[in-house]
């Protein structure tokens, strides 16, 4: 009895020492999971954040040199710019929301892929309203720095996909 009782008790000694300890996962193999869990909830809470219409939330996580490159089919903005445009986003679509999301992340970038839909019921940058909806999926990806900031964000969704669905014709493309 006093065998299987000291074993018990070296088997639970090993067992404990394996766990890290609390506060101790920057220094441990577990680190980097940590990192990346954190920053995949970083980037849900921004993409949440268009839900409440809070663009403060939305880029509270940013870095002041963040830069949004969208889809690439313009140009890169600064973070004031965005601000401004999603502002706008949200007067030109008051129904504007995003749902299912899931994340995937791998080193510095997350990717989100989620479903975006709204109504196109006010002006927004200088186009008048439709009052048709659009749907469309989209995969946001965020980079991150070492500190868990976001840097940089960008889309795949092509700017026609919505155009499409709101009844907008597309501009000209340039030579």
């Amino acid at each position: 009895m006093k065998k299987i009782i000291t074993g018990i008790a070296i088997a639970a000694f090993f067992l404990s020492a394996c766990k890290t300890s609390p506060g101790t996962e920057a220094k441990g193999v577990d680190s980097a999971a940590v990192k990346l869990e954190k920053n995949k909830q970083t980037a849900i809470n921004s993409d949440l954040a268009f839900n409440k219409k809070d663009v403060d939330a939305i880029f509270k996580d940013c870095t002041p040199d963040y830069t949004e490159y969208g889809n690439g089919e313009s140009k890169p903005m600064k973070l004031d710019s965005i601000k401004a445009n999603i502002k706008g986003l949200f007067v030109g679509f008051p129904d504007f929301k995003v749902e299912n999301l899931h994340a995937i992340a791998e080193g510095d970038t997350v990717i989100v892929i989620a479903d975006w839909s709204g109504t196109f019921k006010n002006e927004f940058m200088k186009m008048k309203p439709t009052g048709k909806t659009y749907k469309a999926p989209d995969a946001d990806i965020f980079t991150f720095n070492k500190d868990g900031k976001i840097t940089s964000h960008r889309s795949v969704q092509a700017d026609e996909t919505y155009f499409m669905q709101l009844g907008i014709p597309m501009p000209p493309k340039k030579p």
